[in-house]
């Protein structure tokens, strides 16, 4: 019954959001005016987004395989986002992927959970940063060159953040108790118990940084090279469709939207990331046309091209680990 009553909420989403969806779908041929090239460059960042996760997958798991670390990874976020609510049901597909490689089920677990914190806390960090540059208000600038410099800035900035955070309590505990108000609130609001608190943070710091040992630097630097990058095939995205809005309100966009995609109703969050991005980057002075043809264009690349690249993953696994994995694949 839980799970006709969650199928049946994602439906009713679904059917809210159908109009935005049709408009949407009826975008989509207006996608030849993004060149090849473009389209390049995206598949360039993705990639290299993809290739950290992998990394930080490494650092936490140093025996794990390159190999192990990619294909586990692809397959778990094609679940996640092919199936309402996926998250749990991909990271949980991405667990015994490395369980049946020959992880340990005690270290897998530690790591995944360690990862998984320094990879939200980067994520939360974004809007912080989004605000320091909007004291600059420097728009994206022309050409890939300058466009690579302001990612170095932004990089040394959220790896900056992201060290005060894990190596000092003072700041951690500031952050902390702003986002117990803000949260609380809303918790309040929806009639929820248990939001979050500063000291939950603190301990979830702590237990990130047990987790890693004195490698959590690595992983710091991973997780933010993994959310920079596909960042930035958001702004290719932009730059492909000939606007350049301010660097800050696009990374409060971009945010947003990552924000949006951990909401479980839809797979994905396929039609709340589309309508949200669109709205978000309009309200940033994009114009709305190119506000929907960049988001429909970011979203071929960093969702569904790597629906694929996961079965793609998932055959290569199956055919390394044979018995062992066609066991995980049934269930058994």
């Amino acid at each position: 019954m839980g799970r006709l009553l969650f199928l049946a909420i994602a439906a009713f989403a679904l059917y809210g959001l159908a109009p935005q969806l049709l408009d949407m779908w009826d975008a989509v041929p207006r996608l030849r005016r993004v060149s090849a090239f473009w389209f390049g460059v995206m598949l360039v960042l993705e990639a290299g987004s993809y290739a950290c996760t992998w990394a930080l997958t490494r650092v936490a798991l140093p025996q794990v395989s390159w190999f192990v670390a990619g294909t586990s990874q692809l397959v778990s976020n094609a679940v996640s986002k092919t199936v309402p609510g996926g998250a749990a049901v991909g990271a949980a597909t991405g667990f015994r992927m490395l369980s049946v490689s020959g992880v340990e089920k005690g270290s897998a677990g530690a790591a995944l959970t360690a990862n998984a914190i320094i990879s939200n806390g980067v994520l939360f960090c974004l809007p912080m940063v989004a605000l320091l540059l909007s004291i600059v208000g420097a728009p994206v600038p022309n050409g890939l060159d300058r466009v690579a410099w302001g990612g170095a800035i932004l990089f040394i900035l959220l790896f900056g953040l992201g060290f005060i955070l894990v190596r000092y309590d003072r700041p951690i505990r500031i952050f902390g108790r702003f986002i117990e108000r803000t949260f609380g609130a809303i918790y309040h609001r929806i009639h929820r118990a248990d939001p979050p608190t500063a000291d939950s943070i603190m301990h979830q710091r702590d237990e990130m940084v047990g987790g890693l040992g004195a490698r959590w630097k690595r992983a710091l630097a991973a997780s933010v090279g993994n959310w920079l990058l596909d960042y930035f095939a958001l702004v290719a995205a932009l730059m492909a469709v000939g606007v350049r809005p301010r660097f800050s309100l696009v990374l409060l966009a971009y945010g947003a939207a990552a924000l949006l995609g951990m909401i479980p109703l839809t797979p994905g969050g396929i039609g709340f990331v589309e309508a949200g991005l669109t709205a978000m980057l309009v309200i940033a002075g994009v114009p709305g046309e190119d506000a929907l043809l960049a988001t429909l264009a970011y979203r071929v690349v960093s969702y569904w091209l790597p629906l694929p690249a996961g079965l793609v993953a998932h055959l290569l696994f199956r055919r390394r680990y044979g018995t062992a994995y066609a066991a995980l694949a049934t269930g058994g």
